[in-house]
């Protein structure tokens, strides 16, 4: 082979590629209506479909499965308390009696913290539970408020 010649492309097998896993803290957080708030966690994400028994007549012994009303989890999203009130406003425009659903994103980023990999859209999204701070005058740790949320849908995109 001349020392002009291009080298050529291989084609990588999926033995030879090997792709790291994403990291769990390389995340943002979109909601709709909130400029500020700094999200130390998110958890809770999860969705299940509720199967249905039924026997088939004539034939007790086997139970049949026949799938259900999908349910999704109640997110947690932990966040380092400041003097932001939108978080707090929104679950209290509940409390009050005026539900307030809004979109919301999570985001997960490559491992250079900027670039979106993961996306996942909850669908009118609201406030069901607020937890304040816990406060410790031995422990110097930041204040931490937590905000579950409910939804209609989950989406995944990516």
């Amino acid at each position: 082979m001349s020392p002009d010649a291009a080298p050529q492309e291989t084609q990588a097998s999926p033995l030879n590629s090997y792709s790291d896993p994403y990291r769990a803290y390389n995340f943002k957080l979109e909601i709709q209506g909130v400029a500020e708030a700094h999200f130390t966690e998110v958890s809770g994400m999860e969705a299940k479909i509720t199967p249905i028994a039924y026997r088939e007549g004539g034939n007790s012994q086997v139970v049949h499965y026949v799938p259900g009303y999908t349910e999704y989890g109640a997110i947690t999203l932990r966040y380092g308390l400041t003097r932001s009130r939108e978080l707090w406003d929104w679950f209290l425009s509940g409390v009050k009696g005026k539900v307030e659903r809004r979109n919301i994103s999570i985001v997960l980023l490559d491992s250079d913290g900027t670039t979106p990999v993961i996306r996942w859209n909850l669908l009118n999204a609201w406030a069901s539970h607020w937890r304040g701070a816990m406060l410790n005058s031995i422990d110097q740790e930041i204040a931490i408020e937590s905000l579950t949320l409910v939804c209609e849908t989950l989406e995944r995109a990516d």
